[in-house]
């Protein structure tokens, strides 16, 4: 018996077979009589006819309403059989975990602390992903766990007062939000709040504090001035709902009040007083608005960002492609620091004595990717290029590792390491799509495989995380230590959800971390049927190729009894745009953001897809919502 799929251009209303607005998709299995009283045969032909018509309508104009169907029976591959038992185990861990830690408020079971040692950041650090996880198909449990955790973590540390520390005495939140700290340490706390989005867009209360808490950075709040718009800078290193701290921070404002036994939790400061100025961390801040945008639309947002970015790149590009680690009050380069690009807190020279401690990277990284986001506008991957090669320039080889310099001062570069730079490597290399990049990512087994040199790969990778969830629900069920001793970053360690090699299996997107990123990917899914983000049950995926002007990707309903329809949208927020598709040696032209999938039960198929890549205004909207932004404040 065979299967034939054609395509229809119908009328809107249309009762051929499965209705779709525009386009219709016929499943024809020979030896069933579709139309009556014609013969089977006269049926087909027919049929065959008003294919052939309709393709040459499909040709001549592509189509933004498409729907295919794929009815190809398959041997389900191993790969898919282990993602789709890989997310029933991710779902029971996050139970296991959350039973462990969670109170029944929500409270996270440790000792409360202010700072970077174990704070308040570190406690949501253990949650970080996973409302990116259950954006990529977990189950509605995870979501509602980590939602408990969330609410239960404000409430928390709103009650919990530091007397010896002046921006913690009242509470470490102040209007549900850190009161005035690092963003090192804020990125990673508020890393699980900017991924729900992806998620759950449509929750009232998180976009009412996402606006409010993007607002702390635009001088909507007069408690919080942490931005001067004249010299585009935010004006400490510690800053929050209380504003930027511009007094000299002391070992506590850093470290919190000391712990018996453990001196260096306050001496590890000692030279952190001066926090005055910008600093790059700080353009971590700038998910805050990119959400906000995402989620409302308003330019207001876009505009504040491309300023702040902007005058970044400018200020990188000035500085010989070097990101300065401290700007002034004034907004020049170095200018809390007599002058010096490399000097600031946690900047390039800070703590000499160590290759360690310079955290110039991660604020560009991600700011930069915003940037890129919002505007398309791939000049904001320059900065970051610029840096990476410099660093480059002056590697050295030792045992065939490739050490770069983590350091700088006034004798040059110094503080040589192995290259830590991986994330920030690939992402140049997927928002640039320049193979040219691809030479400073020798030996990634993702991309070798991207490549078809690592053909293993999904398999190896997949029972590699199999193997490291047990291992860390074995340490959570055999963990035994005290609330009123553990430290609120003790159990990151068995944060049962890391989704960094399902998001590049899935999505063909790298893993963005828990830094407070935004997502970037190639592409993501939805379920129609039960109106949510992420792949419905039993659908597995695996994108194969990541091209210029494209990807390949399979898919596979694993269900033995049930087919299932799945969206597949360009890009994280639609901000890319599918411009063709090929399938069963068929190719079609589209001109469509997203693309329903139908797929029988055991059925699935190979699918290279045309795209062009930030061509389009992202957003959070869901493909079957009303628009976000017409509920917006």
């Amino acid at each position: 018996m065979a299967d034939f799929i054609f395509l229809f251009w119908c009328p809107i209303g249309c009762q051929i077979g499965s209705v779709h607005p525009v386009f219709t998709v016929i499943k024809i299995t020979t030896g069933i009589n579709l139309v009556k009283p014609m013969s089977i045969r006269s049926n087909i032909y027919f049929l065959f006819f008003l294919a052939v018509f309709a393709s040459k309508s499909i040709s001549a104009q592509p189509t933004d309403k498409m729907a295919i169907c794929i009815n190809t029976r398959v041997e389900i591959p191993s790969w898919a059989i282990a993602e789709r038992e890989l997310f029933a185990l991710y779902d029971s861990a996050a139970q296991i975990f959350a039973d462990r830690y969670l109170a029944d408020n929500g409270y996270f079971k440790v000792v409360e602390r202010w700072g970077g040692n174990d704070g308040p950041d570190d406690v949501m650090e253990n949650f970080a992903q996973w409302p990116l996880y259950y954006a990529l198909g977990g189950s509605e449990t995870v979501l509602r766990l980590y939602e408990k955790a969330w609410e239960g973590h404000i409430q928390q540390y709103t009650n919990a007062k530091v007397p010896t520390v002046e921006m913690a005495k009242d509470g470490m939140f102040h209007k549900e939000f850190i009161t005035s700290f690092d963003w090192e340490h804020n990125g990673e706390g508020l890393s699980a709040f900017n991924f729900y989005g992806l998620a759950n867009p449509c929750d009232s209360i998180y976009r009412e504090r996402m606006i409010r808490f993007a607002g702390f950075y635009m001088n909507e709040d007069p408690e919080a001035p942490n931005y001067d718009p004249e010299h585009k800078i935010i004006r400490s290193l510690h800053n929050g709902s209380l504003g930027p701290k511009l007094t000299e921070a002391t070992e506590t404002d850093w470290g919190g009040e000391p712990v018996e036994g453990h001196p260096e939790r306050l001496s590890r400061y000692r030279d952190a007083g001066n926090i005055r100025g910008d600093h790059p961390l700080n353009l971590l801040s700038t998910t805050l608005a990119t959400n906000a945008y995402l989620l409302t639309g308003n330019d207001k947002y876009k505009k504040w960002i491309l300023e702040y970015v902007g005058a970044w790149h400018d200020r990188i590009m000035r500085n010989g492609g070097n990101i300065p680690s401290n700007i002034g009050l004034d907004g020049s380069i170095g200018g809390e620091w007599d002058g010096l690009w490399y000097g600031g807190t946690f900047g390039w020279n800070f703590s000499p004595g160590s290759s360690l401690r310079n955290y110039s990277f991660r604020g560009p990284h991600v700011a930069m990717g915003n940037a890129l986001l919002l505007t398309g506008d791939r000049e904001f991957i320059t900065p970051l290029a610029a840096q990476m090669k410099n660093l480059f320039r002056v590697k050295k080889v030792k045992d065939s590792t490739i050490l770069l310099p983590n350091k700088f001062g006034p004798n040059g570069w110094y503080g040589y390491i192995p290259n830590k730079h991986r994330e920030l490597l690939l992402d140049i290399c997927l928002w640039s799509m320049d193979s040219a990049n691809l030479s400073f990512i020798p030996n990634d087994p993702w991309l070798e495989f991207l490549t078809n040199r690592n053909p293993e790969y999904p398999e190896q990778i997949l029972a590699t995380e199999m193997q490291s969830l047990n291992d860390k629900i074995q340490g959570i069920l055999t963990e035994n230590n005290s609330a009123s001793l553990r430290q609120s970053d003790d159990p990151q360690k068995l944060n049962p959800l890391k989704t960094g090699n399902l998001i590049r299996l899935t999505t063909g997107g790298n893993d963005p971390g828990i830094i407070g990123n935004t997502l970037h990917c190639q592409v993501r899914y939805f379920d129609p049927e039960n109106k949510r983000a992420g792949l419905p049950d039993g659908i597995a995926t695996l994108v194969e190729k990541v091209l210029p002007d494209g990807i390949q990707l399979t898919l596979i309903n694993t269900s033995p009894s049930c087919e299932r329809t799945v969206i597949l949208q360009a890009g994280a927020y639609g901000e890319h745009q599918f411009t063709g598709i090929q399938y069963n040696d068929e190719y079609l032209e589209l001109n469509q953001k997203q693309l329903t999938i139908h797929i029988a039960k055991h059925s699935g198929s190979q699918i290279k897809l045309k795209m062009k890549r930030y061509v389009n205004p992202p957003s959070l909207d869901q493909p079957w919502a009303i628009s976000l932004k017409s509920n917006m404040l």
